[in-house]
């Protein structure tokens, strides 16, 4: 549960931040132009910023509120949250190696999606580290 408890407070923190920074310049335009570019739509705009937002905010209430609530709604809201963020990440890598997204709007200035396949596989080992605690508790 330790290895969960890390990956959701690093999960949490950066996502929220994420989203955070995406009020400010350089980060909106750099946004902006990643959205407009991709044809991902003005929606995607709004719900990109709002989802990770949430989900940061999610995984750091789940971290700190851990003994209020059931295994069972634990795991679900995890598993949720992680969901939520291998979605996102995939639209990440989408955006990452579409054609017409310069480099220079992306976190690191390079078109290989690193950063989202690495958000990407931390949710996954999340995931797989729940259900082995979910395993381990009898129900």
């Amino acid at each position: 549960m330790r290895l969960n408890k890390i990956i959701s407070i690093f999960l949490g923190a950066s996502m929220f931040a994420f989203g955070f920074l995406k009020f400010f310049d350089p980060f909106r335009s750099w946004y902006s132009v990643q959205i407009e570019t991709s044809q991902l739509g003005k929606t995607s705009y709004a719900l990109g910023i709002i989802g990770e937002l949430a989900i940061g905010l999610m995984f750091l209430s789940l971290t700190r509120h851990r003994k209020n609530l059931s295994h069972d709604a634990y795991h679900f809201a995890s598993l949720f949250a992680s969901v939520v963020v291998i979605v996102m990440m995939s639209t990440g890598t989408y955006v990452h190696l579409h054609p017409n997204v310069p480099a220079e709007v992306l976190p690191l200035k390079v078109k290989p999606p690193f950063i989202p396949l690495f958000f990407l596989m931390a949710a996954c080992v999340n995931i797989v580290m729940l259900f082995k605690s979910r395993n381990a508790v009898p129900s």
